[in-house]
């Protein structure tokens, strides 16, 4: 199986991306139980698929945060100019 693109978590939705870290979290949560209860045998590979995942959608999250943070900023700093 080949890693997930990031092409697919840009296309998402805010809720659908808050969404998607919460179920990756839950898989790996579910993945690191699962290897201390040594039920995990073939599946090692999903760990390193879920970690890229979660760093991909976090990478998406904070993007999206930087680049609302910069239209307030510039809108605040528009708003000070005209003012003066």
């Amino acid at each position: 199986m080949a890693l997930p693109k990031i092409k697919e978590a840009r296309s998402l939705s805010d809720a659908e991306l808050l969404e998607a870290i919460v179920e990756t979290k839950r898989d790996l949560f579910q993945l690191r139980f699962k290897k201390a209860t040594r039920q995990l045998t073939k599946e090692v590979h999903q760990f390193k698929h879920a970690r890229h995942r979660l760093a991909q959608l976090m990478t998406v999250l904070r993007e999206r945060e930087l680049a609302a943070a910069q239209t307030d900023g510039v809108t605040a700093a528009t708003a000070e100019s005209v003012s003066a």
